[in-house]
């Protein structure tokens, strides 16, 4: 029986942010890719991908991967499951609310985007990105494409809703489903650390790393990413 992977984007990520790993994974699962550009909080991205879930049949086996903005709509999913879940990979970050000094800064980042949207797209571009990755003229253009591709509208609001998003923490270690974190080992916007305290606060999680690669991980290092999940398959 097939397993289905629900595979949830960051911020400032359509669908195609998968391409290279949905290409590796092939047809080891049936891949669905959660919508997270048109809602208003974490919470109601979590519940709209139980929704895109609620036909999967009860013995399928479901394994859900969160990358960045998206693993904390896969904390939120497991905190309120609709239904068992038979893995968890959560890439490049974190189970904390935002900082006070966080917060400022997306304040800023939400009136640049306002702004000069596409200049911001440059600037997360270069900082969530391995140096190697900065000289690929190729990839630097498919994810500017990718980022870009939200919409400001929608980068305004994603912004807003990782502002209000829960802390997890408390809630890892009744965690019951193997757990596998991942984490660029050069990653600038959730840094290694993160990926480390989720792996240390959740019960038997196995901490991996992916070398070469900056936040951009999905992207950046498509093959290791998807050789990764494939072990929860």
């Amino acid at each position: 029986m097939k397993p289905v992977l629900l595979l949830i984007p960051g911020m400032l990520n359509t669908a195609e942010v998968w391409a290279g790993v949905a290409e590796h994974l092939g047809d080891a699962a049936e891949l669905r890719i959660a919508t997270v550009q048109t809602q208003d909080s974490i919470a109601q991205m979590a519940r709209d991908a139980w929704a895109l879930l609620a036909d999967v049949p009860a013995g399928v086996p479901l394994v859900l991967c969160g990358f960045s903005m998206g693993g904390y709509v896969a904390l939120e999913m497991m905190a309120s499951p609709d239904r068992p879940v038979s893995a968890l990979a959560l890439l490049d970050t974190s189970a904390r609310p935002e900082s006070a000094e966080g917060a400022a800064m997306r304040e800023k980042t939400i009136a640049a985007i306002g702004r000069d949207f596409s200049k911001v797209v440059d600037g997360v571009a270069q900082f969530a990105t391995h140096a190697a990755s900065r000289e690929d003229a190729a990839l630097m253009a498919r994810l500017r494409e990718v980022m870009l591709g939200i919409g400001s509208e929608a980068a305004i609001r994603q912004n807003r809703a990782i502002l209000g998003r829960a802390d997890h923490r408390a809630r890892l270690a009744q965690l019951n489903v193997p757990t596998l974190v991942m984490c660029g080992r050069d990653d600038k916007v959730t840094p290694p650390a993160l990926s480390q305290e989720l792996a240390a606060l959740i019960p038997g999680a196995r901490l991996e790393w992916i070398e070469n690669a900056g936040h951009m991980a999905p992207m950046e290092q498509p093959a290791r990413v998807a050789a990764l999940l494939a072990t929860l398959l």
